[in-house]
């Protein structure tokens, strides 16, 4: 018999909440169903899901709050947001603090698993590649190793998950906003003056390979070129 995957489920209407966590049960996935986000917060936690299917309006912690918590100590596991909001600040907002996917109501439980499996499908493809190359230098994500030739650097947490940034969108430009408010929670003037410092510390990393740029785009972000 295979695994079952566990996903977190946040969704404050219970019979909605009901149907969905039934219908998942029947595809080979473990749902734990939260009614609230404080709820959903402790299952998280707890469960350490592949991933969460969060409601955006929801009491006492709406979605979107959840995913800017769950995002500063983990930026890879996949979300997707339920909600009965159209307009397009909403959708741009969700992908903004990290989202994957969105999903606006009503909706075919079809189509929900569909997108929960291209989620994992893809989750597990980054997965399998996060020893990067990076020009001359080869880059461990998880055990934040930077290696070149035989001489190593140990990278902090957060400068590894910005470097990985970085590279998942090597020469194009890494919006200065969407990664602030992924890895520090907020864009504000005292975040993005930390994000510098760190950007500074990774050029001089990488500063062995001449090849490697670190490029800031003005008003838009920094691109690294290699």
């Amino acid at each position: 018999m295979d695994k079952l995957i566990d996903i977190v489920l946040a969704e404050d209407e219970p019979s909605l909440g009901q149907i969905i966590k039934e219908s998942l049960e029947t595809r080979n996935f473990r749902v734990h169903l939260a009614r609230n986000g404080q709820e959903a917060v402790s299952l998280y936690k707890s469960v350490s899901p592949k991933l969460l299917v969060l409601d955006v309006m929801m009491p006492k912690k709406d979605g979107f709050t959840l995913a800017k918590e769950i995002r500063l100590e983990n930026d890879t596991v996949p979300i997707i947001f339920l909600t009965a909001k159209s307009q397009t600040q909403d959708v741009v907002e969700g992908f903004t603090i990290g989202g994957n996917d969105y999903l606006k109501k009503p909706f075919s439980m079809e189509e929900l698993i569909v997108r929960i499996n291209n989620l994992l499908h893809r989750t597990k493809i980054d997965q399998s590649s996060e020893i990067l190359p990076i020009g001359k230098y080869i880059f461990d994500f998880p055990k934040q190793l930077l290696t070149y030739q035989s001489e190593s650097h140990q990278l902090t947490h957060r400068e590894a998950n910005l470097l990985f940034h970085l590279v998942k969108n090597k020469n194009q430009v890494l919006n200065r906003s969407m990664i602030l408010k992924k890895l520090w929670g907020d864009d504000d003037f005292f975040n993005g003056r930390s994000m510098d410092v760190f950007i500074t510390k990774l050029r001089k990393k990488l500063k062995q390979d001449n090849t490697i740029q670190i490029i800031n785009v003005r008003g838009f972000g920094y691109k690294l070129v290699c």
